[in-house]
């Protein structure tokens, strides 16, 4: 009784362990980054120029500094496929006759010691996987960290609440300024160390999930 407890207890935590938690909004890790405070204004000495309200001319409106915003466009378009064949087939044919003692066949109880075993085997797979996924659209970032080389590390979140649940995007990674455009926009191609996530929450997301109990069955937890 104690093993067969024991054994429903630890199926009850992996089968618990395959639900997965669905995310929430306002993640503190693509939270926007407040923009260091400018320094207050001096009272005017008679020059017209002041550094504390002073702005860039010849800028070209490029985000550079940390809380600058900047928009991605992804254009994410992945095609993968793989094909495996694998035939394996032994056939094995073993007979061993009786001996003979003093000119006699050896026998037991009358009946020659004599044996023939035979064997065959035959293995065959196959496999094929085929995939492609495609993403495009829109999303703006803040900049959270301006790298000593100049670079600039971007990440940002964005969710669509629909009538029968939500779609969010996260992005975050790394971008040279010189790849971003006139308009403050870069591709997501040249992101480096991208991490692009796009998925959704609710009725018709979960629709499409396959439940923790089939997915137990198919995992390599399933012994058969």
């Amino acid at each position: 009784m104690r093993i067969a407890g024991l054994l429903v207890g630890l199926t009850t935590l992996l089968l618990a362990g395959c639900v997965n938690t669905p995310p929430k909004p306002d993640n503190p890790y693509y939270a926007p980054v407040t923009p260091a405070p400018q320094p207050v204004a001096q009272p005017a000495t008679g020059s017209i120029y002041n550094a504390a309200t002073a702005m860039n001319i010849y800028g070209d409106g490029r985000a550079y500094r940390v809380g600058d915003i900047i928009t991605i466009e992804l254009q994410e378009n992945t095609q993968s496929s793989k094909s495996a064949s694998t035939t394996v087939d032994k056939t094995n044919d073993t007979n061993v006759s009786a001996g003979t003692a003093f000119g006699r066949e050896v026998a037991l109880f009358g009946n020659p010691l004599s044996a023939s075993l035979s064997s065959d085997n035959a293995f065959d797979s196959e496999g094929t996987s085929d995939m492609s996924n495609s993403l495009n659209g829109n999303i703006t970032v803040t900049v959270h960290e301006v790298r000593p080389n100049g670079t600039l590390l971007v990440r940002g979140e964005k969710w669509l609440t629909l009538n029968q649940g939500d779609e969010y995007l996260r992005i975050s990674g790394i971008v040279r300024p010189q790849d971003i455009d006139e308009s403050n926009t870069v591709v997501s191609t040249k992101l480096a160390d991208a991490r692009i996530s796009y998925s959704g929450t609710g009725a018709v997301h979960e629709s499409n999930v396959m439940g923790w109990l089939a997915r137990f069955f198919i995992s390599p937890l399933w012994p058969f």
